[in-house]
């Protein structure tokens, strides 16, 4: 089978499923990722392992789930020793590299208990999520009476400053800030969301790192093969765009908000918090909608402007020809939908993302175009990019599975139900609700009908029949008449619970390679004469008698 030798795996950061032309927007045209889609296969049910940044991006990076490696909310380090990625496509012959953001925080204890220099090649490389770096930008600049948000040195500060813009932080000034009346117009605040950015365009985040990606493809033309993940900061808020992005849309393209009264008449307790934190207050103001989201779709349109330019040039070089390319998010955004703004919780726009894989090889060129509507979870890409090259998905360590049999026309056995999770212990609603760390935590199970939602702490469930109620308006978690389907979504999360998750450092072929062996090295545990068991087992233990040593 021909396989692509190298693979794009192109992530966004929070563009919701929904946002994109091939996925049914009625406004927002991206013919760039459509045609890549139509190359391709688009899947419609594709759920990320968590709601947020950090701790999505860690279980896709490691093929694993939250539960399984630990790193469940924004910072919150990635210990050492679980494996990525990196680690599992080096070791059948494929560098993996970074341009781009991937919101890791190194596990610095770790690395010091164990010796781990971060100048070193292993330490870099347990420091940046598994990758060699070509260029890292989480591009989060932030800065308040704390100091900076991201302390880490900045490559997209140093080139801003390069080309000539002033100041120490050129990436609020000029990348995510407007101008009015002469003053800074900051893009954390959104009513500036519909300015300009103050910035040539050119010099914007999305092209710089397009640049980067073109550039790290062009110097590594005709070596090893390579994965590259090209990992956009955008659309991800402050939500400001520049010219002529930043008015291409306006309020009268802004789709109709997704809300119900129904949703605010005795809601969840832990809905309710985060529905009227200060994020939920905000984007249930329709001025707010208006400002923001016509921006939002302005730096989608950028986004995809970016994939026609860079489609292009591998056009030309011959990089598309034998490159598998995945294009995806790391999670949606509310935009005002169910009361709500950011992500955080189990809604489709929040947990649910856009996936397109294109493979050029001529198996798949069956489905090209094609739509797969099968429960896929984000940590299944590690399992595919380890099988597209060939080599056995070590599933005792990679939860996921490989997506390969879909882009070939196969119908392989799948799973029932997707995972997501979610561990709010460091925000304020913790607080309100009188809820310990560990106790807050969220877990969602969703098949293709019904969605649950299990809270720690006491709380009672959540559910959605998504047949009936496709816009998870009404929620049935505590209606006696459902006890039978929140039943049977407990036992679905117990029995996930209970999977073989940490023993990695065994496979289960390795482990009946063991099986029964022990009598082979003499460990004879339970014989009593010898005659229950062949010979050759305890043939070192008979013999003459040797002699004691002599003592005085």
């Amino acid at each position: 089978m021909a396989r692509a030798k190298n693979i794009l795996f192109i992530m966004f950061d929070q563009l919701r499923w929904d946002y994109l032309s091939c996925y049914g927007h009625p406004h927002l045209k991206t013919p760039h990722l459509d045609r890549l889609a139509a190359r391709g296969v688009r899947f419609t049910r594709c759920y990320v392992q968590s709601p947020v940044c950090g701790a999505s991006r860690m279980s896709t990076y490691t093929g694993r789930y939250v539960h399984s490696h630990g790193a469940s909310y924004n910072n919150f380090p990635l210990r050492v020793g679980e494996q990525t990625l990196g680690d599992h496509l080096r070791k059948i012959g494929v560098e993996c590299w970074l341009v781009g953001k991937t919101h890791m925080k190194a596990d610095a204890e770790g690395m010091a208990r164990l010796g781990l220099a971060s100048d070193s090649v292993i330490g870099a490389r347990v420091a940046e999520c598994g990758f060699d770096a070509w260029v890292r930008e989480d591009g989060l600049h932030g800065e308040g009476p704390a100091g900076l948000y991201d302390t880490k040195r900045s490559p997209y500060n140093e080139y801003l400053k390069s080309q000539g813009y002033g100041g120490h932080n050129p990436w609020h000034d000029h990348a995510n800030s407007g101008v009015a009346g002469g003053e800074v117009a900051s893009g954390w605040l959104m009513k500036n969301a519909p300015l300009a950015a103050h910035i040539h365009e050119e010099d914007s985040e999305t092209p710089w790192l397009t640049d980067r990606a073109m550039e790290f493809m062009a110097a590594k033309a005709g070596g090893a093969p390579w994965l590259c993940h090209l990992s956009y900061i955008k659309p991800h808020w402050p939500y400001i765009v520049p010219a002529p992005y930043h008015d291409m849309f306006g309020p009268e393209h802004v789709s109709p908000v997704v809300r119900d009264a129904r949703e605010r008449q005795d809601p969840h307790p832990i809905y309710r918090a985060f529905m009227e934190n200060l994020i939920g207050r905000s984007f249930s103001r329709d001025e707010v909608r208006d400002a923001v989201i016509p921006a939002y779709m302005g730096l989608i349109k950028q986004c995809d402007d970016q994939m026609g330019r860079l489609f292009r040039w591998m056009e030309e070089t011959g990089a598309m020809e034998d490159t598998l390319i995945v294009a995806t998010s790391d999670h949606g955004d509310y935009l005002g939908d169910h009361w709500l703004g950011e992500k955080d919780l189990f809604h489709e726009p929040s947990v649910k993302v856009p996936l397109i894989v294109y493979d050029p090889a001529p198996e798949a060129d069956a489905t090209r175009g094609t739509v797969c509507d099968e429960l896929v979870e984000q940590i299944d890409l590690a399992a595919t990019f380890v099988d597209h090259h060939g080599a056995p998905v070590p599933d005792h360590v990679l939860e996921g599975r490989s997506l390969l049999p879909f882009l070939r026309g196969e119908q392989p056995e799948w799973r029932e139900f997707a995972i997501s999770e979610y561990d709010y212990s460091t925000a304020p609603m913790a607080d309100e609700l009188g809820v310990a760390p560990r106790d807050a935590r969220l877990f969602m199970v969703a098949d293709k009908r019904w969605k649950f939602m299990h809270a720690e702490g006491g709380f009672r469930p959540m559910l959605f029949d998504m047949d009936a109620d496709p816009q998870e308006f009404r929620d049935l978690g505590g209606d006696p008449e459902y006890a039978d389907i929140v039943a049977m979504m407990r036992a679905r999360l117990a029995k996930w619970a209970r999977r073989m998750s940490q023993r990695t450092a065994l496979s289960d072929a390795a482990v009946l390679a063991i099986r029964g062996k022990t009598m082979e090295s003499g460990i004879l545990i339970g014989v009593h004469d010898g005659e229950e068991i062949p010979a050759k087992f305890h043939a070192a233990y008979h013999g003459p008698v040797r002699p004691l040593p002599e003592r005085e």
